[in-house]
């Protein structure tokens, strides 16, 4: 017999249901069981990234966290932050500023700047690395990453 409870979760405001087995992350079931791909599994240890959401506005490895514990909770996703084709500027900045390359880590760092922005919409330059350096990215060496934050950060 499996541990499968129904859980009921707001996705980039969709209200959804998923019937999901105790022990599967919520990266899975965002992926997997939701169809929201753009939530990345990496490490699985939560330690590069790439699979940070924003859990009730919060940043959250989705990795780490079990999708029965979303329950009843408001998350965002990277599928998110788009109006449809038009992308957000948070987005446009990391295009202009070649903050991505081969874009695997990208939804996790475009989620959490979104939580810093709206934490802090005038962070300093060390506030930006800072919370910048919790994830990992192999290919830009991160100074498109930082200038792309500080970028949507000045409104340009």
């Amino acid at each position: 017999m499996s541990d499968v409870h129904l859980i009921r979760v707001v996705v980039n405001g969709e209200p959804r249901e998923a019937a999901v087995e105790a022990r599967r992350t919520l990266a899975d079931v965002l992926r997997h069981d939701l169809g929201y791909t753009g939530t990345h599994v990496g490490c699985e240890h939560g330690i590069c990234g790439a699979c940070t959401v924003l859990v009730d506005g919060v940043p959250a490895r989705a990795c780490l966290m079990f999708g029965v514990q979303a329950d009843d909770c408001e998350i965002e996703t990277v599928e998110g932050l788009a109006d449809g084709d038009e992308l957000n500027a948070l987005q446009e900045a990391f295009s202009a500023h070649h903050g991505l390359q081969c874009g695997f880590c990208t939804p996790g760092f475009l989620m959490l700047a979104t939580a810093l922005l709206r934490e802090n919409p005038s962070p300093s330059d060390a506030e930006i690395r800072d919370a910048m350096a919790s994830n990992l990215c192999r290919c830009t060496g991160y100074q498109g990453i930082l200038e792309a934050v500080r970028a949507a950060a000045d409104g340009r």
